[in-house]
């Protein structure tokens, strides 16, 4: 995960991570009835039920051009989209990148692949499809480590029809600490489209 030109960016471990960070398998299961919990050590499995809750998350995004390989939409953990993408439906949730640790060489996300997040501030439905992360150890930089106590989240925003300046606009523009609903039910308002592509709008931060 890097800081450049002020935003909080990452881009999404993909192909060299399928290698080195293991398979879909290793994913583990939510527990049932337990809350989200704050995250201050880094890296935590956080297990959630499976009913609807919601949260604060520090929010992020990463785009087409800064994914890893850059210029690419790959992902990690292909669950719906075999690409990163969606319009924001709950049908069609975007791509979102999770922060996770090693555990016998695997990577254990913080939240399963399959996972699914609305967020209010974007209007828009999520699902994790994806590692977040950047440098030498990104389990336990970035995502991994939370911000200000809460888990970090890093959604899809594409960017791949725009220039990189109005996709780094858009991350900057939905940066923050925003509520993110777990398990969320499929009646909520959506503004549906590739985030940056759409006009990238965006509700107040909490």
């Amino acid at each position: 995960m890097e800081q450049m030109n002020g935003l909080a960016r990452s881009g999404a471990i993909s192909c060299l991570a399928l290698l080195l960070a293991g398979e879909a398998a290793a994913f583990p299961s939510p527990a049932p009835d337990i809350a989200v919990p704050t995250t201050e050590s880094g890296a935590d499995i956080l297990r959630v039920s499976a009913a609807e809750q919601s949260f604060t998350a520090y929010v992020t995004g990463y785009s087409y051009w800064d994914n890893t390989p850059p210029g690419s939409a790959a992902i990690a953990r292909p669950v719906i989209h075999r690409r990163a993408g969606g319009k924001g439906t709950y049908k069609d949730p975007v791509t979102i990148a999770v922060g996770y640790r090693l555990v016998g060489g695997r990577a254990r996300l913080q939240f399963p692949a399959g996972t699914r997040f609305y967020l209010p501030h974007l209007r828009r439905y999520a699902i994790v499809e994806d590692i977040c992360g950047d440098g030498p150890n990104p389990e336990i930089t970035g995502c991994a480590r939370g911000s200000g106590g809460r888990p970090w989240l890093d959604i899809y925003v594409d960017g791949s029809r725009v220039d990189v300046d109005k996709a780094n606009a858009c991350m900057n523009r939905l940066t923050g600490y925003h509520e993110v609903i777990v398990n969320p039910g499929s009646g909520y308002p959506v503004t549906a489209g590739a985030i940056a592509e759409s006009g990238c709008n965006t509700t107040k931060n909490r």
